[in-house]
């Protein structure tokens, strides 16, 4: 498409005349390309990287080549289907013909939960299907519901494989996803299937077998009804050979992406609007989607082809998808209530020393997404990072109402003096009640603060957060964009853009070693971010009287007032 003429394109949707049928795009009947936010990558009808291309694919032909039997993981939305179904066309290729590859998704069985029986018969029946549409090949309808009589669930799926193994001298390549979705003795039952199996490959068994989920088949720990035992992933699937990760976007992956977008419609990104989508996302596959989806196609000015998109743009747009609580990011977001996702994200969110996860945490959260791969942890993208303590006091933040008048001036701009001074009165009055009500209370008075400032800054800015383990404090930044008379050089339409840093740090220390150190901490972080004001709150978690505890002074560092709120 990008090679047709500019004058061809559709002034409406930026899209080129098809010689398909109008698909309702536009009058011109142009069948513009999108940004998937759902399901597989369709090259035709998607912007996409091509997934292939996200591959050490000689290492994976060589794993199949050998005969190896290996898991294939990574987050949601990450981009796994669509690599196995291109693995499979590829495989499938009539130009080589070497194997004949199947691709079977187990989910549906997942309803079934234990009854090993009817979930059994959900995935033969599937796999059925898949082999038919895939390979024309008939062979399983045919025998399955037989060899389930007459073999039951135990043993229905591997003698299944065996016999279709038999039937073709082309090796059989089998490609199992969602593995992960099954439960308990039906997850068992399947695994120990594939495993005894595995010494007939390639001339009675698949050659071989992929297994892809979100997690490591070596870090499930099964439930099993039947056995009333916990049985490990890795004991009934000892014949792993690898476990390969799918890895998100890279800087350059993202720029090509959304070049794409620009080449067949016209439409640049700012160099500031490319900056951010990579900054925001890290490369998350669905939340660059995301972001580029909700600028270019759902927002009006957006879809002005003649407009580029801005830095600004963006981050609207990701405001729009927080607020709609998006399928990808409510799942994310309800994982928050598990122990194990607890017992990581919660220092991560005090800034503090103490933990109690184990490698094992570390390992389930980071196959989730929620962290980031590799050291140091942190939370995996400032998106994810907004997200989680938004979710976390989204009770809190409807029970906080806030009038805008009070903390906005005549100019619409905002006083932050006198709201944390309103917050430090709130906090002396209901702290011990409010953060009580928080999953994660050793990060409480955080984000209760979080939750005060968010109701307030929803009327107009926006909050910027940094946090992460062993830091000793979280950082907030208030962006806040102001109306205000006269026609100054810093404001643009009458409007010029405020920032305010406010820094929080829990008292583990002697208080003036605290101040010391969150003084120097602060000012650091204003000439980064090149912010006009910054206030140093301080938490103080002990039994002292509140009398004692509570004050606010102004001090500096390097060169800067620093306002010092203790409660």
């Amino acid at each position: 498409m990008r090679g047709r003429a500019q004058a061809n394109r559709c002034t409406q949707c930026g899209g080129f005349p098809s010689s398909r049928p109008s698909m309702g795009a536009c009058d011109t009947g142009a069948v513009p390309r999108f940004f998937n936010t759902a399901g597989p990558v369709v090259a035709a009808k998607h912007y996409c990287i091509p997934p292939l291309d996200r591959l050490d694919l000689r290492d994976v032909l060589d794993l199949i080549r050998t005969e190896r039997y290996f898991v294939f993981h990574a987050p949601r939305q990450t981009g796994k289907t669509s690599a196995l179904l291109a693995l499979r066309d590829l495989l499938n290729d009539s130009g080589k013909g070497d194997y004949r590859c199947v691709y079977v998704n187990v989910e549906p069985a997942q309803a079934m939960r234990e009854d090993v029986g009817t979930a059994m018969r959900a995935i033969l029946g599937a796999l059925a299907s898949w082999a038919r549409t895939t390979l024309g090949d008939g062979f399983l309808d045919e025998v399955w519901p037989g060899i389930l009589a007459k073999h039951g669930p135990a043993g229905a799926l591997g003698e299944a494989l065996a016999r279709w193994s038999e039937a073709d001298a082309k090796p059989l390549v089998l490609f199992v996803d969602e593995i992960d979705s099954l439960v308990g003795d039906t997850l068992l039952s399947v695994l120990r299937q594939l495993r005894a199996g595995y010494v007939r490959r390639p001339e009675g068994f698949p050659q071989s077998v992929v297994l892809c989920g979100v997690r490591d088949v070596c870090d499930y720990r099964i439930h099993s009804s039947a056995e009333q035992a916990v049985i490990a992933g890795g004991s009934a699937f000892n014949v792993k050979a690898r476990s390969l990760r799918l890895g998100d976007f890279s800087r350059d992956d993202v720029t090509a992406l959304l070049a794409q977008h620009t080449g067949e419609t016209g439409q640049a990104f700012e160099p500031e609007a490319l900056e951010t989508i990579w900054e925001r996302t890290r490369g998350q596959p669905w939340l660059v989607n995301a972001l580029a989806d909700e600028t270019c196609f759902r927002d009006a000015s957006g879809r002005d082809r003649s407009r580029p998109i801005t830095a600004e743009g963006v981050r609207d747009a990701q405001e729009r998808i927080i607020q709609r609580r998006e399928t990808h990011l409510d799942q994310l977001a309800d994982k928050l209530q598990e122990d194990r996702v607890r017992r990581v994200v919660e220092p991560l969110l005090s800034g503090g020393e103490e933990r109690d996860f184990s490698a094992r945490d570390i390992e389930y959260v980071r196959d989730l997404g929620l962290v980031a791969s590799g050291p140091p942890l942190r939370i995996a993208n400032p998106i994810y990072a907004e997200v989680v303590p938004r979710e976390l006091t989204a009770a809190a933040q409807e029970g906080l109402v806030q009038e805008l008048a009070w903390y906005v001036d005549a100019d619409g701009g905002l006083d932050v003096v006198k709201l944390l001074a309103a917050f430090q009165t709130f906090f002396r009055e209901h702290a011990e009640h409010w953060v009580a009500r928080f999953d994660y209370q050793e990060a409480g008075p955080q984000l209760l603060l979080q939750a005060f400032l968010q109701r307030v800054v929803n009327g107009g800015g926006r909050i910027e957060r940094e946090y992460g383990l062993g830091r000793g404090r979280t950082d907030l930044l208030i962006v806040w964009p102001q109306r205000h008379v006269g026609s100054g050089t810093d404001g643009v339409d009458g409007r010029r853009t405020r920032k305010f840093v406010i820094e929080c740090k829990v008292l583990r220390k002697s208080l003036e070693r605290t101040i010391r150190d969150g003084l120097e901490q602060t000012a650091a972080y204003m000439d980064r971010c090149a912010a006009e004001a910054g206030h140093l709150v301080i938490f103080d978690r002990s039994d002292r009287a509140w009398e004692d505890k509570v004050f606010h002074r102004r001090e500096s560092a390097a060169g800067v007032d620093i306002h010092v709120w203790a409660m």
